[in-house]
């Protein structure tokens, strides 16, 4: 393993190149519009997506298809089917056919990807009915509760998670209030149900606000035309409204899906090491085992995954009309 890891010569080359090329860029369309387009205020934006997004993709390409040695080699995704890959490795061929495949990363993975599920799918079951109630124009408090679900976004994502700890842990607030009464203690801690308390709390949002702003987009004339053609309050909500709000959905499922099943710190501090996600998988790969070729192939795989859910969904929303964060 490698703990002194250094970025290859041409990664500074590569980065170098479109520092220079975005300068030339901005140069030669300032001369060529005799001044500065409104459209270059983006160049910014243009020069942080090379730099780091463009060239950290291609970095974990190149690690994830190399060695150590810096040769082409496959190894690294065969080390994410069998986890004892590397033990093979040591002991030789003539024992290596005694060890078993090791299924950690592959248990890992599915693991992440069902508690991204349960994730996304209990934000959906609590998100779209109080999406429903805040864009209900009859109802005052809408504004206010969109006011109320922007404020816990402000704090950060890492202070919001463990001040879950003082409510769940052992001498916490519903411990002593179930001892106050004569009850014993719980275990809320340390667990799968904890993690996913976590992750459905620090996700919502993502899921509310798109199909928010998808249901307050919807004209109020379609469902009072279906009410005058016979239908009832919930057979509108069923035929017209949840329809329309479609693009929301999806845009809401795409926005927590692709964080839960890549978070980590989450189940780190809720599941205090008893739970483990892709996302700490692959973090433990370069932090604590400073091995970047298997991180980095593990990350290719989720990244894989990630752009084939997208693609998915696209499906659903073809023109790409679901909502934003407001």
């Amino acid at each position: 393993m490698r703990y002194d890891m250094q970025l290859p010569w041409w990664a500074w080359l590569l980065m170098g190149t479109a520092l220079v090329l975005f300068i030339l860029m901005v140069v030669i369309s300032v001369r060529r519009n005799h001044g500065v387009k409104r459209s270059l205020f983006a160049s910014p934006y243009t020069l942080w997506m090379l730099l780091f997004t463009i060239v950290p993709v291609i970095l974990i390409g190149y690690y994830a298809f190399t060695g150590t040695d810096g040769t082409f080699t496959l190894d690294n995704f065969r080390n994410f089917w069998d986890s004892n890959f590397d033990m093979k490795k040591l002991v030789g061929e003539e024992y290596a056919s005694t060890i078993p495949r090791g299924t950690v990363n592959v248990d890992t993975l599915t693991y992440s990807l069902w508690m991204a599920f349960l994730c996304t799918a209990l934000s959906l079951l609590l998100g779209y009915p109080a999406a429903l109630f805040m864009a209900d124009r009859n109802m005052k408090l809408g504004s206010s509760l969109v006011v109320l679900f922007i404020i816990p976004m402000w704090m950060n994502f890492l202070l919001r998670t463990i001040a879950w700890m003082s409510l769940l842990e052992d001498n916490g607030l519903i411990n002593s209030l179930l001892r106050s009464i004569g009850l014993e203690g719980v275990q809320l801690m340390y667990n799968s149900g904890a993690v996913l308390l976590g992750m459905v709390y620090n996700f919502l949002p993502f899921m509310v606000f798109p199909i928010y702003t998808s249901l307050s987009k919807q004209d109020i004339n379609l469902s009072e035309a279906a009410a005058d053609l016979g239908c009832s309050p919930m057979q509108a909500l069923m035929k017209v409204t949840i329809p329309l709000s479609l693009p929301g959905v999806i845009s809401g499922i795409t926005m927590v899906f692709m964080p839960s099943v890549t978070t980590f710190f989450i189940p780190r501090v809720l599941g205090g090491g008893n739970t483990m996600m892709f996302g700490d998988l692959i973090e433990s790969k370069f932090l604590t085992e400073g091995n970047w070729n298997v991180g980095s192939a593990l990350s290719l795989i989720m990244m894989v995954l990630i752009l084939i859910s997208l693609s998915i969904l696209r499906k659903a929303d073809p023109n790409g009309e679901g909502g934003g964060i407001v």
